[in-house]
């Protein structure tokens, strides 16, 4: 599966099976996260056999079940973005590799003797890992052009990127964004206002999909 099809594929799954994940992928996955890391300046950290963080009553009430494995998605305060981007990143990493996911906010209770957050980061969420129940649903999606600024011809480069861009996983599935194309090979991505919030982590997981879609060869952010 290439990440393109990863794209299509991926939806959140929050139940998964019993089945530990394999060595070799959980060295690809620490591979990437270190990767990751090193070109965003996060901490993310893969979190393996933890079953507690999913367990508390604002977890069950979003319907998590046999969730054991999570990226803690830690980083400075303020690099909301950045989390989005490099957590996107990951998800459909795993994907191709098999694995189901889960963005999660709020929800999740905090376990700090399994990960560790410095001086000036936080856990900003988490993602679940594993292999899904089910392969979950895909939301109705929204007329592309309701998030696009243009005064120029919108090129085909331009159109696989929205088309991969509205797939992209939002909290409450708000898709607060807006992609705004300057000229030829320019762009620039806004976040909208969001009374739920979490506008510009969803704006970095928008920006990853665009480029695999798009083909960072073909424009610049702003």
């Amino acid at each position: 599966m290439t990440l393109k099809e990863a794209i299509v594929a991926r939806h959140s799954v929050r139940q998964y099976q019993e089945k530990a994940i394999e060595a070799e992928i959980i060295k690809r996955l620490n591979e990437e996260i270190a990767l990751c890391n090193q070109e965003g300046g996060l901490h993310i950290q893969l979190v393996l056999d933890e079953p507690h963080a999913f367990t508390g009553g604002m977890v069950k009430y979003g319907n998590f079940k046999g969730v054991r494995n999570y990226l803690a998605m830690v980083a400075p305060k303020g690099a909301d973005e950045k989390v989005g981007y490099y957590g996107e990143r990951l998800v459909l990493l795993a994907q191709t590799l098999g694995l189901n996911s889960c963005w999660v906010g709020m929800l999740v209770g905090k376990q700090p003797d399994r990960y560790t957050i410095a001086d000036g980061e936080k856990l900003h969420c988490v993602i679940a890992l594993g292999y899904g129940a089910n392969q979950g649903v895909q939301h109705p999606l929204r007329p592309m052009e309701k998030f696009i600024k243009a005064s120029i011809p919108l090129p085909d480069w331009f159109r696989r990127g929205m088309e991969a861009a509205i797939l992209a996983p939002t909290a409450v599935h708000q898709q607060k964004f807006e992609l705004e194309l300057l000229d030829d090979h320019t762009l620039a991505a806004r976040a909208r206002f969001s009374l739920v919030g979490w506008a510009k982590l969803d704006l970095g997981i928008v920006k990853y999909n665009f480029e695999v879609a798009a083909g960072k060869e073909n424009f610049s952010w702003q």
